[in-house]
């Protein structure tokens, strides 16, 4: 594909989907018009109006070359998933001729009983269904050999149980938006009909070249090395973050973007990221359901243009030990369809009282449900990163920077007063403008930072659909706007006014909400100490967060909102754990193999060499003058390899018996997961330990695979 200019790509923006401009182009105008009123108010969609609309969709998809269509849906699978239909059928007199009803556009039938469902379906109950969802618009995915029509939807069961990762998210936006309009009512701004949340999603990768990656087993399996030691330079000369974009990437970028705007994905920002070889693509922020589909398609795309440039794309969170790993950057606001955005400071935020309240709020929400945002990003890549000195910690904390602190604490104190005038940082150098300073920092160690007008959840995992984080996210807001919003109206039936009972509530809540708000080093030793003593959670691996979602509370908000029922509550519940399960098993079960058909022959048959070597050289040695010492030195040489052999099959086979010992554990899949996390995961670290000290010691030209220096590094 062409480098195009600018212009250029402004013209091919979105012109594989079924956008507004196509379909008010396309459809009748009362259609179009109602479709967007449905759209914005949430109603059903009529019956007539949708075979209208798949009328004009399968026109402009053939005139595109389509020759099938597909609903396009977000399974429990951490992936996306179709079924293709051609565009054909026979009329009365046999003849084959295309066709698209409005009932094949809005419902489709799956298999329902062959994706997770955490046993709401069983394996006789088959029956499913995936809705069209017209706030992401249909788009056209072009293979090598033909086109298709993908329309983006909802996958419920038979019983209308939600099966997938999107319905509990537009759920959840309702939520937010019926709780933020009543807030916002209250406060007086009586023209507010909806608030929508909007994300921007960075998502961080890395490439590696193909031919390198299809010699290692435990990337194609696993997606992250199960073995291998770090070359003596990695990224501690902190060269490549920002650095200039190797002339391969960067092509591979530009096909990439080129790629994404065909698909109306808003891709701005493109850079190097910290570790070698690790990159990271930014977008525009847009409405979260629409992102949370341009994510996945990210994610996709990604994986696609990766194959055709001869490289391979690692999305896991840790894909190489000992350097950073990869997150999933989740830009968070809300903003009204009358007012903005609601996060925005504006000159002087002391004096915006909506932005107060939904500031104080979202900090209220996070303190609560602190628990339930750590299972939400919980996923077995996630264990090795979160902490590790690259991302945040597992403890959720909010970062608001010296400003907002100080405004809060002003506020608790009953000591308003204007901290909030515009800051500049002068550079004193001429040609160099002088620059504003924005209301906060930056705290790279904060999961949860305010950045300006939103904030950052920086602690997502990089393979994980963001349906999941935002859909918990909307709903812990949804909640605690409400509760404020309650208590603002029983200190005005006590006698107050709007302003004063505002205030009385944000004193209390910026009081009880103080634990959560954290400014420093979220990598010290020192704030794990102290968030223990603030009562604050630190669920350090996918087992222990995921009890959150036992919590009694936390399933009746869930509830309350409509967001999940018990039912679907449990089993998100099973299916997290399960999967979980099912990748260390993997994970173990692959190193084993490496270890055994791999790693050792290689180390067996370089002790050969040395042993041999070192015969000949007692042999030698007879006519020589060798000293003791050289003798000695190379003895010990041999017994170290040796005795790491022997360590190495000995730990091998006691991983080999844990393995064994999974499926015959107590305690259902919860003593699946906590065994995986508690005793198969230490096993395969004592594996590595001794494999990887091997390696240090072994003839390059023997060890079987693309070692890290030619991964990161040799090409």
């Amino acid at each position: 594909m062409a480098n195009n200019t600018l212009s250029e790509n402004a013209a091919m923006f979105g012109k594989h989907t079924f956008n507004n401009a196509v379909m008010k182009e396309r459809l009748p105008k009362e259609v179009y018009d109602s479709l967007m009123k449905t759209l914005k108010e949430g109603h059903d969609l009529d019956d007539s109006l949708a075979e209208t609309v798949a009328n004009a969709m399968k026109e402009w998809a053939i005139e595109n070359g389509a020759t099938h269509y597909c609903h396009w849906f977000q399974p429990m699978t951490g992936a996306t998933a179709e079924k293709h239909d051609a565009f054909i059928a026979f009329d009365k007199e046999g003849n084959l001729i295309e066709k698209f009803s409005g009932s094949q556009l809005s419902q489709g039938e799956p298999d329902a009983s062959s994706f997770p469902s955490g046993g709401m379906r069983s394996t006789f109950e088959a029956r499913g269904y995936t809705a069209w969802d017209p706030s992401t618009p249909a788009f056209l995915m072009k293979g090598s050999e033909g086109t298709t029509l993908c329309i983006p939807s909802v996958f419920i069961s038979y019983h209308g149980e939600a099966l997938d990762e999107k319905t509990p998210l537009l759920r959840s936006a309702r939520a937010l938006s019926k709780s933020a309009v009543a807030m916002l009512r209250l406060l007086g701004n009586t023209k507010v009909t909806r608030v929508t949340t909007y994300l921007g999603a960075e998502q961080e990768y890395f490439l590696i070249d193909r031919n390198l990656y299809e010699q290692r087993p435990d990337l194609i399996m696993t997606g992250r090395t199960l073995l291998g030691t770090l070359p003596p330079r990695n990224q501690q000369l902190e060269d490549h973050y920002f650095g200039s974009i190797p002339d391969r990437v960067l092509e591979f970028m530009q096909e990439l973007e080129q790629e994404l705007y065909l698909l109306g994905v808003p891709a701005k920002t493109r850079h190097n990221e910290v570790a070698p070889h690790q990159f990271e693509i930014a977008p525009i922020h847009e409405e979260t359901p629409l992102a949370a589909d341009h994510n996945l398609l990210v994610m996709e795309m990604l994986r696609r243009v990766a194959e055709r440039k001869g490289l391979a794309l690692l999305i896991h969170e840790k894909p190489f030990a000992g350097i950073n790993g990869n997150g999933k950057h989740n830009n968070w606001s809300m903003g009204a369809d009358v007012g903005g955005n609601l996060l925005d400071p504006g000159e002087t935020p002391e004096s915006n009282l909506s932005f107060l309240v939904f500031l104080v709020a979202t900090l209220k929400g996070v303190h609560k449900r602190a628990a339930v945002l750590r299972a939400a990003i919980a996923n077995p890549g996630n264990d090795h990163r979160l902490g590790a000195n690259e991302a945040p910690p597992a403890i959720i904390s909010v970062f608001l920077g010296y400003q907002l602190n100080a405004i809060l604490d002003a506020i608790e104190s009953g000591d308003i007063k204007k901290v909030s005038e515009k800051q500049f940082i002068d550079l004193d150098i001429s040609h160099i403008p002088t620059l504003n300073k924005d209301n906060t920092d930056r705290n790279r160690t904060s999961p949860f930072a305010f950045t300006g007008n939103k904030f950052e959840f920086r602690a997502v995992p990089s393979s994980m659909p963001i349906a999941i984080p935002n859909m918990a996210l909307n709903t812990i807001m949804a909640e605690a706007i409400d509760e404020m919003r309650e208590a603002i109206e029983s200190e005005m039936k006590s006698g107050k006014d709007l302003q004063a009972a505002v205030f009385a509530v944000l004193r209390k809540e910026i009081k009880a909400t103080k634990p959560i708000r954290f400014e420093g080093d979220g990598y010290s030793e020192a704030w794990h100490k102290e968030a223990k003593k603030r009562g604050l959670p630190n669920n350090k691996n996918l087992p222990e967060a995921m009890k959150a979602w036992k919590d009694k509370s936390v399933r009746e908000a869930f509830v309350k909102y409509g967001v999940l029922t018990e039912e679907e509550i449990e089993s998100r519940y099973n299916v997290r754990l399960e999967r979980y399960v099912k990748a260390i098993d993997i994970e173990a079960k692959t190193l084993a193999m490496m270890i055994r058909t791999m790693v050792l022959p290689a180390a067996i048959r370089y002790q050969g060499e040395i042993a041999e070597s070192y015969s000949k050289l007692l042999q030698a040695s007879k006519g020589i003058k060798l000293s003791a010492s050289a003798k000695a030195k190379q003895a010990k040489q041999l017994e170290t390899f040796a005795n790491g052999i022997g360590e190495l099959i000995a730990k091998t086979e006691a991983l080999e018996k844990l393995i064994e010992g999974l499926h015959h554990t107590k305690g259902g899949v919860e003593g699946h997961a906590k065994y995986c996390a508690e005793t198969l995961m230490p096993a395969m670290t004592a594996v590595r330990e001794v494999a990887d000290e091997l390696e240090g010691h072994l003839d390059k030209s023997l060890y079987p695979m693309p070692n890290y220096l030619e991964l990161l590094f040799m090409h």
